[in-house]
């Protein structure tokens, strides 16, 4: 039989971004920390840390947090920024506080500038965070794009080539897929993440994104009820999704062409 992990409850709760050992402790001496219903008398307790402890768990009142490895999604809103590095308001601060606390820490999976919305993911798991973004991976991203001028008609067939070079680069970008929806507006599927990939291609054929969505990774698709500004947690499911074998993306949605 395998021995489940476990860890002082104390601990696991300052690693989840609860507060200090201090403040965790006032927490479980107030009462306010119970598993299965009981009440837990002592920090120092050790607890099995199992998939489902999030479902059995609650800290004042509320279900606790998933302790690692953890995996959400978020739909990115525009204007905020995916780095601590750069100025402005950052997609941790759409977290909850004990979120940017947590330990190990939550890092995105990759980027989306600050003028893109969309799915964004978000993840404490290194190997992970890599698996995904690992250009051997070689996982579809699905764009919405708005353009300034209209498409010229070619733009399919040189995103699609395998050859098109993009300025400052030397290696030519991978096959792309480009669905025309509207005389300025497309749906394009890519396998990179180079910087700011899809403004650069269309930048290449003469014309300026105005305005940029993703909506899909693998085959994860963007929750259609999931508000800009709002994460929810991923399912084992929804992460095999996001690897899976239908690299491409899928076709876009049906209502697209209605949206734009």
């Amino acid at each position: 039989m395998t021995k489940l992990p476990t860890a002082r409850l104390d601990r696991l709760l300052a690693n989840l971004g609860y507060g200090s050992r201090k403040e965790v402790q006032s927490l479980v001496a107030a009462g306010l920390v119970s598993l299965d219903g009981a009440v837990l008398p002592r920090a120092d307790e050790r607890v099995a840390v199992t998939a489902d402890l999030k479902d059995r768990m609650l800290v004042d009142g509320l279900p606790l947090d998933p302790p690692p490895p953890l995996a959400l999604l978020m739909h990115k809103p525009l204007g905020v920024v995916c780095s601590h590095r750069e100025p402005g308001r950052s997609v941790y601060d759409l977290l909850p506080r004990r979120g940017s606390r947590r330990d190990p820490a939550i890092s995105t999976i990759g980027r989306l500038d600050k003028e893109t919305s969309g799915l964004l993911l978000m993840t404490d798991d290194g190997g992970l965070l890599h698996r995904i973004i690992s250009p051997k991976a070689n996982i579809a991203k699905r764009y919405l794009v708005s353009l300034e001028n209209p498409l010229r008609g070619d733009e399919g067939d040189i995103f699609a080539s395998g050859n098109m070079l993009i300025e400052g680069e030397t290696k030519p970008l991978l096959p792309a897929t480009l669905y025309k929806i509207a005389p300025n507006h497309c749906w394009l599927t890519i396998t990179e993440g180079r910087y700011h990939q899809v403004r650069r291609m269309f930048a290449a054929t003469g014309n300026h994104v105005v305005a940029l969505h993703r909506d899909r990774i693998g085959g994860l698709d963007l929750p259609e009820n999931l508000e800009a500004g709002a994460f929810r947690y991923l399912t084992d499911v929804e992460l095999g999704l996001v690897m899976a074998m239908d690299k491409i993306g899928g076709a876009p949605p049906v209502s697209s062409a209605g949206d734009v």
